[in-house]
This record gives C-alpha cells, sequence and structure tokens, in this order.
C-alpha cells in the first residue's frame, strides 16, 4: 500500500508542478460550460435539473481523458522512466494503480469544481438533489473507466499521438454502442438478442440510467468491473514488453 500511496503522490504532485492540471481544468470547464450553456439549451427548458449538464460529459471525457491517459506510460517509455521506476520495489500493479488513482483524482477535483453549475440550478429552482449527486457519481465512475482503457493504450505504445488516438478510438466504440441511432441500424442487420448485448455493454446506456437517478449497483459494477479489467490488461502489456 506505501508503494501505492508513494506513486500517487509523485504522479499528482507531476500534473500540478507543470501547467498541465491547469490546462485540463480550465478546458473541461470552459467547454462543458459553452456546450451546457449554447448547444444543451439550459435556460431554456424550464426545467431545474442538470440533464443538459451531464450529457456533454461522455463527449468531453472521449476528447480529454485520452489526452490525460496518454502520458501515462507512454512518456515513461520513451523517456526510458519506466525502467527506472520498475527497479524501484513496487510491483507492475503497483505503478499501475498509482499512476491511475492520480489521474482519476485529478477528474474529481475537475468535476468538483463545476459546483457552481449546481448552485445556479439550486438558485434557479428546487432540483432533485438525490439525481445530481448519483450523476456526479457516474461521470467520475465513466471518466474513470475511460482512463482506464486510456492506460491500456498508453502501455502498447512509446508514442503519445497514438496513445491517444487509440484510446479515443476504443472509447468511441464503447460510447456509441449504445447510441440509438446506431442500434436502430444494427438492429436490421442483427438478431435483437445480440443488439441488446452490444448495447449493454455501452457505455452511454450505463451512464444514462445514472443520470435518471437510477442508481442501480449493476450499473455501478459495470463501470468498477470494466475498469479493473482495462488495469489488469494494462499490467498484462507491460509485463508482456518487458519480457520482449
Amino acid at each position: 500500500m506505501s508503494a501505492i500511496i508513494a506513486i500517487y503522490r509523485r504522479e499528482l504532485l507531476s500534473y500540478f508542478s507543470t501547467p498541465l492540471a491547469a490546462v485540463f481544468v480550465v478546458i473541461f470547464l470552459v467547454m462543458l460550460s459553452a456546450f451546457t450553456f449554447y448547444l444543451g439549451n439550459f435556460f431554456e427548458t424550464g426545467q431545474a435539473d442538470l440533464q443538459a449538464f451531464f450529457l456533454f460529459h461522455p463527449w468531453m471525457y472521449l476528447l480529454l481523458v485520452p489526452a490525460l491517459a496518454m502520458r501515462l506510460w507512454a512518456e515513461e517509455r520513451k523517456s526510458g522512466g519506466m525502467e527506472l521506476l520498475l527497479t524501484l520495489p513496487v510491483t507492475v500493479g503497483q505503478a499501475v494503480l498509482g499512476k491511475f488513482l492520480a489521474a482519476w483524482t485529478l477528474v474529481g477535483l475537475t468535476l468538483l469544481l463545476s459546483f457552481p453549475m449546481w448552485v445556479t440550478v439550486s438558485w434557479l429552482g428546487d432540483p432533485d438533489h438525490g439525481v445530481i449527486i448519483a450523476s456526479y457519481f457516474g461521470s467520475w465512475l465513466l471518466a474513470g473507466t475511460f482512463l482506464a482503457i486510456g492506460s491500456a493504450m498508453s502501455a502498447t505504445t512509446s508514442s503519445q499521438v497514438m496513445a491517444f488516438i487509440f484510446s479515443l478510438a476504443v472509447c468511441l466504440v464503447f460510447l456509441l454502442a449504445g447510441y440509438p441511432i446506431v442500434l436502430s441500424a444494427m438492429q436490421s442487420v442483427f438478431s435483437q438478442p445480440l443488439v441488446d448485448a452490444i448495447a449493454s455493454m455501452s457505455f452511454f446506456t450505463h451512464f444514462s440510467s445514472i443520470t435518471r437517478g437510477i442508481l442501480d449497483l449493476r450499473d455501478v459494477a459495470f463501470f468498477l468491473i470494466n475498469g479493473a479489467a482495462w488495469l489488469m490488461a494494462t499490467v498484462l502489456i507491460i509485463n508482456l514488453k518487458r519480457a520482449g
């Protein structure tokens, strides 16, 4: 546990010792606010909720989380820092978990800084705060799954650009699999049980369920299991690279 905490602190401090954390936070909050007010018609809906706000979270994560995750291992491989890191008394699993938790914490802090949106909707009306809390939790779980995918993709290459492209592509597939327009197109090709199975693997399907205030343990387990699986894949990839 002490090794994980040491790596976690090292990584988290590295974010704030460079402009990376500030750039990530500012871009996320500014773009999300712009999308919410201008594309989501926040005021025009006349409803005291944050549905328009959370609607854009998956798309923001799709663009920004791979950019955050691409440096997790690609940069270490390119600079030779991976070899140095793994000579320390830590296991690959501890290193993967420590780096992941640091990045996930940064995303969590960014979400907390979006609290003015919550204050605004509370001032304008009487929202269901339980739904908002569940939506924030679901958003954080979604970001963690995207980060875990990005971690695995980053471990496959020493190029941050390629890691970004790989992460974006994989996350996009899992996200679009649950969109109604995609499901409608698949229904004309595949059987309904297969379409339902594909939809059940979609991040969008489970995230949408949570943002409606339905905090089903199956949705929470879906994100946790997916995140754990991709982190285990990261460990496997790193071990294979070291053996090769």
